[in-house]
């Protein structure tokens, strides 16, 4: 076995649970994100001398994972900040006021909340993921936070 099908290995058994818990809200179940995880990870895997080592070898994986999870919907190269995810963060009949506020946060704002707090990846690891710079991550994680407080305090559920 070689060098890079070991990191995948080691990759695989340390972070599954992330993968599956942050992929299962964009595929709806977690047994199609068990799925989507098992099948971007033989990608990874047949294609490893592909990884270029210029970023994060889970950064890599993750854009695997979500080209599956989103179908692949275009060919080629896709950029996860421009597909418009559709996710259910949270169960509306649990939380509607925090569902509509994450639904009315913008794809890229909504994007990034789901990767540091559903897929629990460090800002590093998103910015790779991404395509973007550490310094965006935190600046749109910023303006997500008072987006969602604002939207949070306006409907006076702040107070319950």
């Amino acid at each position: 076995m070689d060098e890079r099908a070991r990191d995948l290995e080691r990759l695989y058994r340390q972070r599954y649970v992330s993968f599956r818990n942050g992929l299962a809200p964009v595929v709806g179940s977690s047994e199609r994100a068990r799925d989507v995880v098992q099948e971007a990870f033989a990608r990874a895997l047949r294609s490893r001398n592909e990884f270029r080592r210029d970023g994060s070898l889970e950064a890599w994986v993750w854009r695997i994972a979500f080209r599956i999870a989103l179908g692949e919907r275009r060919q080629g190269s896709v950029s996860l900040l421009d597909e418009m995810l559709d996710v259910g963060l949270v169960t509306p009949e649990r939380d509607p006021d925090l569902d509509a506020a994450l639904r009315a946060l913008s794809p890229r704002r909504r994007l990034i909340v789901f990767l540091r707090y559903f897929a629990d990846m460090s800002y590093l690891q998103i910015a790779e993921t991404c395509g973007v710079s550490e310094g965006t991550v935190a600046a749109t994680l910023a303006q997500a936070h008072n987006q969602l407080a604002e939207a949070l305090n306006s409907e006076g559920v702040r107070g319950r």
